[in-house]
């Protein structure tokens, strides 16, 4: 695996060192982690959603945690103590899990909903007033310009 060094670009920049740790962390695997599927979709201009597919799992077995622009959802299973059941085939996942998603600047958590088996988890981007572009009126400079003239030397 080959590995980036942004350390001379550090020298010309201030403020992007969370943009090349997230950029450094690209080129590590996911530890194979694929359990449990999720989708990201764009739900409107500022909005998008998170889907995943966590089956078996209620509303209080799983936790969602949003802290410095990451969002993390784990879930964990009840201990079940039914001894009288004997599975041939299990192919329904009840392991635990923890998925962290890394949130861009100013997005936020609005809201989740379990709905079949699908944990929604709904975000907004929030851009604040003064972050955003405005347009900055040109003043038309006075028509009476000074104009400077060199008086000659005798």
């Amino acid at each position: 695996m080959r590995h980036v060094d942004f350390s001379p670009l550090y020298r010309s920049t201030v403020g992007f060192d969370r943009l090349f740790t997230m950029l450094d962390s690209l080129a590590q695997p996911e530890n194979g982690q694929t359990y449990p599927p999720y989708n990201i979709e764009r739900t409107a201009e500022d909005a998008y959603r998170i889907s995943m597919a966590v089956a078996g799992f209620s509303e209080t077995e799983i936790s969602i945690e949003a802290h410095r622009n990451v969002l993390t959802v784990k879930g964990e299973k009840a201990e079940e103590q039914s001894d009288d059941r004997q599975f041939l085939h299990r192919g329904i996942a009840s392991r635990a899990f923890e998925r962290r998603f890394q949130l861009a600047d100013h997005v936020e958590v609005v809201g989740a909903e379990l709905k079949n088996g699908l944990l929604h988890i709904d975000l907004k981007r929030n851009i604040p007033e003064e972050m955003k572009p405005r347009r900055i009126e040109i003043s038309a400079s006075p028509s009476s310009a000074k104009q400077i003239e060199a008086q000659s030397v005798n």
